[in-house]
């Protein structure tokens, strides 16, 4: 071959096929074509050839051939080149012989539907029998007929088999075979004939005992006996036991006579189907005149028929209960799947919220039913709190509706609702209004006020109008704009429109059905309306001039709707700016005093009105973070708690939340959003018991929704906590010493240490001092202790909670403090009754390692280290980073915290508390996007912010000590540190604990849990990449635990640098901020970069990419490499140029970017950085380096030097 060589070639490089990237697993083998070029060596050195370098290939795109040659070329002409380089995507195995054959059966979408077939993989693995799994062309593989004939053909081998086992249970039947074998086989004959007339026996130990049948007719198939076994069958496969399913999609339930499912659910056989319904509720109502079959009913009414209905994306733990129960069910079973989808282009979060939304409406409940259950009460479980009326006639006639609505009072029925239920809906509560105008005794003008609000500053402002005009005698209503019936309009003479803007100028929720009603209006006529129209926006939260018509467009296009239908402006239509001075209120202010002129009412005198309640006002009135909060925890007229208990909460460690993917849903309904608390637990340790793990796994469980968070501050967090379940959920807490007491507020949170596993002495004594932080700044307020766990509860699980509550040394108070004259009473010390002015964050980092963003943080602390001692000298004290900002208002920016100085352990705290009450007395209190520490100290100067903070000490700072930093993100696998225990860092996605299809770290965690309390072991320690460690483990314990892991997936490190690197914040369904997906959005965009990265040979380098779903930055976006920062439903900003080390800010480097188009624009950059870097050049250095983006040197500036192109 080298013959084929022009002379002057001196490089080799050689391009194979592979379908795996072996420098993964760490496997460099010579490959054939190598060894054919090292078969000659002599030649190779006679030639001159100083180097061969493997190049190995997956799968790549046509398009992406150029570029993968580029790469190629330029690796080899580098001096130092990489020769296990691997491009494109590795090609992975199948998981096993039924993946290929089932997915090909089933007439959908596969890497959707897939997730039920990993579900049935997992459960059953090779004791899973699909039916009609065919390979011939010729044979209609998603009939359920053909696989049913299928079973019914081997069911009479079966039957034949059985027969003649029951008539050779005589060791004489096998005298031509040694004693003991022959002695052997008949009992375990026997066995098979006992396994095969239960439906009960276990899979597992029923086809261990038919291998070893077979086995032994393997060894004598000469023996007469036997060879009347292996005349019927001679395929062990007749001799097992299987779960039998037949899998096929809802094209079934449109003629389920023909399509076979008749015959299968009457055969009394025992088979089970998996019918996937792929159908969406809105696809449902438009084709209302097909007629498609209710199959879950249709089979309950046989009475022979186990039967289920699920949905993966709503409860999977329901799935597997119901998978499970049709495995065991001694008969035909049918489980009902709900997999919705209208085009291909639908993705994972696209289907969770169809199945959200399906399930809360009832269109598709969640039930299971087995018939061999003889208690009506028990034969029949809802898992879901919605029924539809079909399902609902089913089980009246059954008799069954009255006994479930005794065990569960909390079902609710609905029907569809008809065109007059609606508006009559809406009549009763303009109805209502005009009855309150009434009561009111008003004389003047009516005034309707109608609002569209998605974040509560419209209706608050409708709210406050409608006050001001009654207070000057109008007859004024304020309503949302879901409540307008259209024909009623022109009726109404003076009609206000306030409304936000939601999206890219879009109305916000309440107002869309209202506006979609307007624009299908024709010629209504509106000729007697007099009219305004007050809009609420930003000019520069679209910065791009094509952008400009975003702003304020819906109150632009309904100012323009309205006039087009004859209806007359009385007032001009007015556009409030978040840009102006004062906001908003610029532009009200005029608009406003407009409307008076008009409706002449300017000149009345009125009083003086309430001034409007801020954050300030509430907290100094909150008695201590009392507030109303014990007495709205126990309202049950609501799931809610009032605006002011919802900042006290908070303070608490809870954010009242609810789910968005389900608000019109419910709102259709006419029930009130699905309101439920999030708990953040304080952990300034960043550990776990194992017996504090397995509470909170069951806290999940049983008040939460099903999974457990780990926050990217090292901590807990519970989600979907009803506010009826609230207070028992503390309490457990609590009684294994975790508290949420400053999860949040305006005070000193959670502090966070750097996790360190292969360090134990420093791991220790940042334990130490994390724990010191958090106790001195503590809120000393006996609030907590007497709302939350004062007393005995009805539902506390053990009587001793009280007093565990009350002996707990730390935490939370639990007695006021005496003052003159013998009062008790609370006490703030640090903080006075006002607390801070926003919230206050400490975090501490030990170098090398900056896993906490130390640069993020009000007060960062870098640990000086001895690196003889391994002791803890002292701490670089850095001040005023922070994170949160608004897009594209220049009066806001995230920071990183700048350097004050050293100083040693025993002042430390002394240090802290002088830059925090330097905050508390000079903190802006008047704007709360201007509160946080950074705005104050850009305010006074930082060199005058230092001599503030350095005259309330006795000291000053020294000057900083030298350290490095080499990363701040997670190192994964296993460790053991310097006493000889060992650590396991394991891969969570975005900190969610949960059970998926494939991946069940939940369960996998709470058996490692269960393990470690059996064996007196080990903890769990939290990352501040909401990762987590198995921590502190004896090498005894590893085999075990390793299998453990193996188990459950926990040990599946083999991903791309790019995804160990990444995180994002929660963002949709729960975050009331939120503005784009996040944690959802994650394995999406992160797959498609993902693909992108191996094309170039990138898969094991490191990016760190944040996704946030808003600018306030949860997930420290603004320190990222990558970050795509949400600003309106699948539309993201993406900025680039952050420090890998977490100590530099990003830049904007395109706005408004659709979330299909982010990859494309990523992609060549990336190229780039393949071809073009330095040796172990960061991606976020070389943008910058090659002046793709400007350096970020200093939080005030961040708004400065973007590029036009950005917009």
């Amino acid at each position: 071959m080298l013959s084929l060589f022009v002379p002057s070639i001196r490089k080799i490089v050689i391009v194979q096929g592979a379908s795996a990237d072996n420098d993964g697993e760490q496997s460099h083998a010579f490959e054939p074509l190598l060894l054919d070029f090292f078969s000659d060596f002599n030649k190779l050195v006679e030639r001159k050839i100083d180097q061969l370098i493997l190049t190995k290939v997956g799968l790549i795109g046509i398009s992406d051939i150029k570029d993968s040659l580029e790469i190629i070329v330029s690796n080899a002409v580098k001096d130092a080149p990489n020769s296990h380089l691997f491009l494109g995507k590795p090609v992975d195995g199948v998981d096993s012989k039924y993946s290929s054959s089932i997915l090909s059966s089933i007439d959908h979408q596969r890497t959707l539907e897939s997730s039920y077939i990993r579900v049935l993989q997992q459960l059953f693995s090779s004791n899973l029998n699909i039916l009609n799994e065919f390979q011939s062309d010729s044979i209609a593989a998603n009939s359920p007929e053909y696989g049913f004939g299928y079973l019914l053909k081997s069911d009479n081998i079966r039957e034949k088999l059985v027969e003649n086992a029951k008539s050779l249970l005589d060791l004489t039947s096998f005298k031509d075979i040694p004693a003991a074998d022959a002695t052997n086989l008949v009992k375990l004959l026997s066995k098979w004939i006992d396994f095969n007339s239960s439906s009960k026996n276990s899979n597992e130990e029923s086809n261990e005992t038919s291998t070893a049948i077979f086995n032994i007719f393997k060894t004598y198939p000469e023996c007469k006996s036997i060879k009347t076994f292996l005349e019927i069958s001679a395929d062990i496969e007749d001799y097992l036991f299987k779960s039998n399913w037949l899998i096929g999609s809802d094209a079934w339930s449109y003629d389920v006579g023909n399509s076979g499912v008749h015959q299968v659910l009457s055969s009394k056989k025992n088979v089970n189907m998996l019918i996937i319904d792929s159908e969406t509720s809105s696809t449902r109502k438009r084709n209302k005149s097909f007629s498609k079959k209710n199959i879950g009913l249709y089979a309950m009414n046989f009475h022979t028929v186990y039967v289920a209905s699920v949905a993966v994306y709503s409860s999977y733990t329901q799935l597997l209960t119901s998978l499970l129960e049709a495995s065991k069910f001694d008969g035909p079973s049918v489980v009902i799947a709900y997999l919705p989808y209208e085009t291909e282009k639908y993705n994972p979060v696209d289907i969770l919220k169809e199945t959200k939304i399906a399930v809360n409406s009832g269109y598709w409940p969640l039930y299971r039913y087995d018939p061999s259950i003889e208690d009506d009460e028990e034969a029949f479980k809802l898992d879901s709190s919605v029924i539809r009326k079909e399902l609902q006639d089913f089980l009246d006639r059954e008799n069954k509706l009255t006994l479930l609505t005794k065990k569960e009072p909390g079902i609710e029925t609905t029907v569809e609702q008809s065109v007059s239920d609606a508006i009559a809906k809406k009549l009763e509560l303009r109805n209502k209004a005009a009855l309150d105008q009434l009561l009111n005794g008003l004389s003047g003008p009516p005034l309707h006020i109608y609002y569209a609000s998605d974040g509560g500053n419209a209706s608050s402002l409708a709210s406050r109008l409608a006050s001001r005009a009654t207070s000057r005698s109008l007859k004024a209503t304020s309503l949302s704009m879901d409540t307008i019936v259209i024909d009623e309009l022109s009726g109404e003479e003076n009609v206000v429109f306030i409304t936000s803007t939601a999206g890219q100028g879009e109305f916000p929720q309440d107002g869309k059905a209202f506006w979609q009603e307007l624009k299908m209006a024709g010629q209504a006529d509106l000729s007697n309306l007099r009219f305004s129209v007050f809009g609420l926006g930003d000019s520069k939260y679209w910065p791009r001039k094509e952008d400009s018509r975003y702003f304020n467009k819906p109150s632009k296009d309904l100012f323009s709707k309205l006039q087009s239908l004859g209806a007359d402006p009385f007032v001009p239509l007015g556009l409030g700016d978040d840009q102006d001075d004062n906001g908003y209120e610029t532009a009200y202010s005029i608009w406003e005093q407009q409307l008076w002129v008009e409706l002449g009412v300017d000149k009345i005198e009125v009083a003086d009105e309430p001034r409007e309640l801020t954050a300030e006002d509430i907290k100094l009135q909150s008695n201590f973070l009392r507030g109303t909060l014990a007495a709205d925890l126990v309202n049950e007229e609501t799931g809610n708690i009032t605006n002011e208990n919802t900042q006290i909460a908070k303070f608490h460690g809870l954010y009242m939340q609810d789910d968005r993917d389900i608000r019109s849903t419910r709102k259709e309904q006419g029930l009130e959003p699905l309101y439920a608390f999030m708990a953040r637990v304080r952990t300034p340790h960043g550990t776990a018991s194992p017996e504090q793990w397995l509470l909170l796994d069951k806290l999940s469980d049983e008040t939460g929704n099903g999974t457990i968070k780990l926050t990217n501050r090292a901590t807990f967090q519970l989600h979907g906590v009803l506010k009826k379940d609230i207070k028992h959920t503390i309490r457990s807490m609590n009684s294994l010493l975790m508290d949420t007491l400053a999860g949040s507020g305006d005070v000193n949170r959670d502090v966070m240490i750097s996790a360190i596993p292969e360090n134990k002495k420093v791991h220790d004594q940042l334990v130490s001092i994390g724990k010191q932080i958090s106790e001195y700044f503590l809120p000393k307020t006996t609030a907590y202790h007497e709302i939350w766990l004062h007393g005995v509860d009805e539902r506390d699980d053990d009587p001793t909670w009280p007093a565990i509550y009350e002996n707990r040394k730390e935490g939370p108070r639990k007695k006021k403090t005496m003052v003159s004259g013998n009062a008790l009473v609370d006490v703030e010390p640090i903080y006075s009754p006002v607390y801070l002015p926003r919230k206050f964050k400490v975090n501490i980092a030990a170098p090398p390692y900056n896993d906490v963003d130390v640069w993020s943080s009000d007060v960062g602390l870098i640990s000086i280290i001895n690196q003889e001692t391994q002791e803890i000298e002292g701490f670089n004290l850095l001040a005023g980073g922070g994170m949160g900002t608004t897009h594209n208002n220049i009066k806001t920016w995230p920071d990183t915290g700048k350097m004050l100085g050293f100083v040693t352990p025993n002042n430390v705290i002394k240090a802290i508390e002088s830059v925090l009450i330097f905050q508390r007395d000079n903190g802006d209190r008047t704007n709360r996007k201007h509160a946080r520490l950074r705005y104050t100290i850009d305010t006074v100067g930082f060199e005058n912010f230092k001599n503030i903070v350095e005259e309330r000490l006795d000291f000053n700072f020294k000057p900083p000590r030298d350290y490095a930093i080499d990363s701040n993100v997670d190192k994964f696998g296993w460790v053991k540190d310097e006493t000889g225990l060992n650590h396991f860092t394991t891969f969570i996605e975005n900190g969610r604990v949960l059970d998926a299809p494939g991946m069940n770290q939940k369960t996998g965690l709470r058996e490692i849990a269960k393990y470690m309390q059996l064996k007196k072991c080990g903890e769990f320690r939290l990352t501040g990449n909401q990762h987590i460690i198995i921590s502190k483990i004896q090498d005894n314990y590893l085999p075990e635990l390793k299998e453990l892991l193996k188990q459950f997936q926990l040990d599946n490190l083999q991903l791309s640098g790019l995804k160990l690197s990444s995180s994002s914040c929660v963002g949709f369904p729960t975050c009331g901020l939120a503005m784009a997906e996040s944690e959802r959005f994650f394995p999406i965009v992160v797959t498609e970069i993902e693909e992108t990265l191996e094309d170039f040979g990138l898969r094991h380098d490191s990016v760190v990419l944040r996704i946030s779903g808003c600018g306030n930055g949860c997930s420290r976006p603004w320190l990222a490499e990558v970050a795509l920062v949400g600003k309106a439903p699948n539309v993201y900003n993406i900025m680039l140029g952050g420090g890998y080390h977490g100590n530099r800010l990003n830049k904007l480097y395109r706005s408004n970017v659709k979330d299909k188009d982010i990859c494309g624009i990523l992609k060549p950059l990336f190229k780039q950085w393949a071809l073009e870097r330095y040796e172990a050049e960061h991606f976020g250095d070389f943008l910058i380096r090659k002046d793709i983006i400007k350096e970020t040197t200093e939080g005030k500036h961040f708004h400065d030097n973007v590029a036009q192109e950005a917009y």
